[in-house]
């Protein structure tokens, strides 16, 4: 039954098309003229402390409200948050400044299409989201692309060699946070027959497994896992810590961060949600499929209205979590939504799925990054949302440069 839910949630909006109720709005990937992002200058900078306190909620943040009234970013302004530090494994960072070319400012500003009636983020009524336990869902696109970040996020993969996942799972906005010194990945992978079993070659792979047992947050994970037996696991008539249900994870070393200046010092003078976005860099490249990236259409471009994401929920440990729901407000640069989450899903690529242009294949691209349920000033008030990241041009040509070392595969998006 789980499975056939799954399908239709997957083909939904190709059935929305066939029965003539999507007739009228163009649910196609346009392809955009993006800027550039070119490096000008390189500078040394002192080792950070690594002294920070993971906090996956953070307060006093500007969100759309507050954006709202904040004056239009110059391009001097873009320059100087676009611009960008980099972190490598033995604890040595550079800042790197950038220039933008071919960037045409909009002076309307950070304005809003949609507006609604929001809820705050807890989990309401039915929880809605769905543990993915089949390993022919779990090991496949688009679940397979979902990663577990050592500091307690999650992420997911954009290139055979870079994940993309939440700023402030590693920087709290003025140190890095313990432990991303030694800053890890972990990939999915389904336990079978041969796991355990000593076999020539395999020295890697034991190592691997030393490494999952050794991470604290896996290791805290398992344990709460095989304490919460009990009523809810018998209930759903799945044998959640077997091998079938439950995924193990191939460990692999970042070799670098990058993340924006912007996270440091938004434009408003503190942390901004709008640049809550890093890139790590694996130090091993892998063999999965990975999400390609997208240029966050508005919500009136999106089938329903509707997004997805996988993530690793601290409430269930151990498991993939997948989801869907609709966009309730929408700025430049942030989404609202409904989607019920919990810590740990956060980092995680909200993707959407469009038809490819001229073709009747559909293609899903990542949009946004989910930044997780946050506490956004409201008129002066604190009020908590779950908010995600939208992937504007700019953070694409920035992210693109990123994983390519130069603009020459960013022109379009």
């Amino acid at each position: 039954m789980d499975h056939m839910l799954l399908l239709f949630i997957f083909f939904m909006p190709a059935l929305g098309l066939a029965n003539g109720t999507g007739t009228e709005q163009d649910f196609t990937w346009h392809l955009k003229k993006v800027p550039q992002i070119v490096s000008e200058r390189t500078f040394s900078l002192d080792s950070p402390k690594f002294e920070a306190k993971p906090n996956l909620e953070l307060n006093s943040v500007c969100g759309i409200e507050c954006q709202r009234k904040l004056p239009v970013p110059s391009l001097s302004d873009l320059k100087d948050l676009l611009s960008y530090e980099t972190i490598f494994e033995n604890g040595t960072r550079i800042l790197t400044e950038v220039n933008v070319l071919g960037l045409t400012l909009d002076p309307a500003g950070n304005t809003t299409a949609h507006k609604s009636l929001r809820k705050k983020r807890q989990i309401y009524g039915m929880d809605s989201r769905f543990s993915i336990y089949d390993k022919r869902f779990m090991t496949n696109f688009p679940f397979n692309t979902a990663v577990k970040i050592s500091t307690g996020c999650s992420g997911i993969l954009i290139s055979p060699k870079h994940v993309l996942t939440a700023a402030h799972c590693l920087h709290d906005g003025k140190d890095y946070v313990k432990g991303s010194k030694r800053l890890r990945v972990g990939l999915m992978r389904t336990k079978s027959r041969g796991d355990g079993r000593k076999r020539k070659g395999a020295k890697r792979s034991r190592r691997e497994a030393t490494e999952t047992q050794e991470d604290p947050e896996v290791a805290t994970g398992l344990r709460r896992r095989s304490r919460g037996g009990g009523r809810k696991q018998r209930r759903s008539g799945r044998k959640q810590g077997s091998s079938d249900g439950m995924p193990s994870f191939q460990w692999t070393r970042v070799k670098s961060t990058h993340i924006p200046k912007g996270w440091f010092k938004g434009f408003s003078g503190d942390v901004a949600l709008d640049y809550d976005y890093a890139v790590l860099e694996l130090k091993r490249p892998h063999k999965r499929k990975y999400m390609e990236l997208g240029i966050s259409p508005t919500i009136k471009m999106m089938p329903g209205s509707m997004i997805h994401f996988s993530g690793f929920d601290n409430d269930r440990s151990g498991q993939l979590v997948y989801r869907f729901c609709s966009i309730s407000d929408e700025s430049n640069d942030l989404f609202y939504q409904y989607c019920d989450a919990e810590p740990g899903s956060t980092g995680s690529g909200v993707y959407l799925r469009l038809k490819e242009p001229n073709k009747r294949k559909w293609k899903r691209k990542i949009i946004a990054v989910f930044s997780g349920h946050q506490w956004v000033d409201v008129n002066g008030e604190q009020q908590d949302y779950n908010v995600a990241v939208r992937i504007t041009p700019l953070k694409y040509a920035q992210i693109c440069f990123w994983i390519h070392g130069n603009d020459e595969n960013c022109a379009q998006g």
